[in-house]
Formats: structure tokens, sequence, C-alpha cells
């Protein structure tokens, strides 16, 4: 776990900034979750052969004997509130995005902690592929928003309930020759849950996976003919992807369209962002009426990580830094800086009066200006106002500043 600081949190707000414009124009509204959830719902909602409720999740026992546990991901307390709250009694398609810390004791790697934060969204209520697609461009318009480029969107249908059994199956006996080549968590996968042995990321095993069965050979026609129509709506909106038969997620209620973008920013461990298709969910927390959906969740921590090194255009920093010369000088600046404020400049006022003093500390702070205020200054109604990368100074009238820090801001 870890400190956000400035000027990295600036980086921060500018991605989440981003992101709720995006969801704005979408029409998503935003939805807040508890942090600690019921263990039972990750173990239902989630699968208690994944890794997440297996080994990765912070579970602890309430006063009243209650098993509580920091929520590992959203989803599932996503649909439980869309449940409890009877949402599928309004009319229409719910579309819901939240952002917020999740946890996970994972083993650390590059841009991931075991307090990580997530950004994503749910739209809750139709099964249609022209739903999905909608979906992934909202994704692609985020990161590209947010000035990210060179990422590559991956594909896969991971089928339904009618079919997928069968090649789990199929998958399973073909392992039987394998399994004891692979990993120790592909040893374990391939009792409890061996999809997941697809998405093992060990070199080693990868001739082995590149090997094993693909579950597009198996899908039934209306799983086939599902994603079919994801793949031609993408194409209709010129929306690039590679389709990646190992592609699987890691939760047990996805079903159907599974995707994920990778950044090569990132390493080996490049995923920014992954979701699907989550068509059973409800039924798996106790609903009797079917609320399929689709989401997807963004790493916030791998993505600020992108922009970060990407150059993102973060307005940070101080616009302008006054330099009061006494005590009224400095009355006086402290009212002229609040009305600066008010119009959205980034104002700092000294609190000493030494001038070269202050001067230092304008040029730490990355001062765009810098305003020296006098008896003079006011007496005059003129003020010495620098631009600190050129180094020039000019006079200024107090109507001509704040014109032009509200035009700057």
């Amino acid at each position: 776990m870890r400190d956000i600081l400035p000027p990295s949190s600036a980086v921060w707000n500018h991605v989440e900034e981003t992101a709720r414009k995006v969801f704005r124009s979408y029409n998503y509204g935003e939805i807040r979750t508890p942090i600690v959830e019921e263990t039972v719902l990750f173990a239902r909602g989630v699968g208690q052969d994944t890794d997440i409720v297996g080994k990765e999740m912070y579970t602890f026992e309430d006063r009243d004997g209650t098993t509580l546990t920091l929520r590992p991901e959203a989803t599932a307390s996503v649909i439980r509130a869309y449940l409890e709250h009877r949402m599928d009694q309004v009319p229409g398609l719910r579309k819901l995005y939240y952002m917020g810390p999740m946890f996970r004791r994972e083993r650390p790697q590059k841009g991931r902690y075991r307090q990580f934060f997530q950004i994503g969204a749910e739209a809750v209520g139709s099964d249609s592929p022209a739903v999905d697609a909608e979906v992934i461009e909202m994704v692609i318009e985020i990161l590209s928003r947010t000035g990210i480029a060179g990422f590559t969107l991956l594909i896969n249908s991971v089928g339904c309930p009618v079919c997928r059994p069968q090649f789990v199956a199929r998958l399973r006996e073909r392992l039987k020759g394998v399994v004891n080549r692979m990993c120790a968590d592909c040893q374990r996968r391939a009792e409890t849950n061996p999809l997941r042995v697809l998405d093992c990321k060990v070199p080693e095993d990868q001739p082995i996976i590149d090997a094993l069965p693909s579950i597009l050979d198996e899908l039934c026609e209306e799983c086939r003919s599902h994603f079919d129509s994801v793949k031609s709506y993408l194409a209709g909106r010129s929306i690039a992807f590679e389709v990646r038969p190992r592609l699987v997620r890691g939760l047990d209620y996805y079903m159907r369209t599974t995707f994920e973008i990778v950044h090569g920013a990132l390493g080996s461990q490049n995923s920014v962002l992954g979701g699907g298709r989550y068509d059973g969910l409800a039924e798996a927390l106790g609903s009797k009426i079917p609320a399929p959906g689709i989401g997807f969740s963004i790493g916030e921590d791998r993505l600020v990580m992108i922009a970060e090194e990407a150059g993102a255009d973060v307005r940070s920093g101080v616009d302008l830094f006054i330099a009061p010369l006494g005590e009224t000088a400095f009355q006086y600046c402290a009212l002229l800086a609040r009305e600066l404020r008010q119009q959205g400049a980034v104002v700092e006022v000294a609190a000493n009066g030494k001038l070269k003093r202050s001067m230092e500390l304008a040029n730490k702070l990355g001062a765009r200006f810098a305003l020296i205020v006098g008896d003079d200054e006011m007496a005059g109604g003129r003020y010495g106002l620098k631009d600190m990368n050129s180094g020039v100074q000019e006079p200024v009238t107090r109507e001509e500043l704040l014109r032009r820090f509200a035009a700057h801001s």
C-alpha cells in the first residue's frame, strides 16, 4: 500500500475527471458501494475456486460473528445493490460507474498494490451485443481522452452455460497429460478452475497453453452469433481489435464477451483493464429475475503510471505567486488573492516579507508569474508582474491583472 502525493495526485485527478466526463456523455450515473461487504457475496459472486477468494481477500470476523471482507472488486457489489434496491423495476438499461479502492493480497508487481484503485462501469439489463460494443467504445474513449495511445484491444468469447461445460471438460481431459510440466498455480487450477490455466503468464507454460483446445471451436450457435455481432459492431466503429482465444477472465461470473486492453509500457504484466459479460451473476447472488450485464474495470494505478510516462497534459503548479512587502501590503494581497482564486487561478501569497526569499520560493513552486506589491504599488495602483520563464517584468493595473488571470484560468 502507498501514499499518493502531489504532483502525482494531479494526474490522478486528471484521469478521474476525464473518466467522469466520458461516463456522463454516455449517460452513466455514479454508484458508491461500501468498502466492506459480507464475505459470502464474493464467494458466491466471484467464485469459491478463484484465486481472489482462495488466496487474496482480506477477510475478518466482526464482533457478532459475521465474516466481512474488504472488497476485492466492485461488480459483485454493484449487482448486489442493483438487486437490493430493485433497480430492475426502472425501465431501460441501467448504466452505472464507480471509482474507488479495492483490496487484494497479491504478489507485488509493477503498477499493482494491495490497496489499489479501479475505475469501472456496468451496463445492466440487456444481453444485446450492441451494448457490448458501446461499452468497449466508451473504454477506448476514456483512454484516448486521458492522452494514452499505443494500446491494444483483445477480445474473446468464453461461451455460456450451454457450451462452456463441454469445453471445460475437454480442457480438463487434455490438461491431465501436460499439467505436471506446468507451474504450481496451473496444477492447482487444472483441478479447481481449468479456464484460468489459459490465463497463466508464466513464460515456460506458454507453449503448452498454445497447444490446448480453443473455446471458439466449442461455441454454441447463439454464442457464435453474439460474438460475430460484437466484432461486426466494433469494425463498424473502426475500432481495431485482436481475437485471442486464450483470453479468459479470472472471475466465475463472466460469459460470452470478454475483453482486455494491454499497453507495452507496463512490461510483461501489461493489462490496463479488463471486462466482459456476466449474464448469470444476478442468479448466482440469489435473484429469480435475470439481470444480464456487461462491464469493465480499469486499474487506475497502472493507468496513471502510463499517463505520467506519456507526459499527460495536466495543469498543475502555481499560476501567480504574490510577494507582499510589509504587513499592510500582505492584508491587501490576501484580498486580491481571494478574488483571483474565485476566478479559478492558483495563487500563493508569501507569508514572509523579504523579497529575495519570496522570489526563491516562487521558483521552487514553479510559479508562472510573480507579482510584487509594496506601498508604492498600492498607492499608484500598478504592480510589477514578472514572467518567471522569460524574466520580463511589466506594470499592470488591478483590473488588467484580474482580466489576464480570468482568461488564463
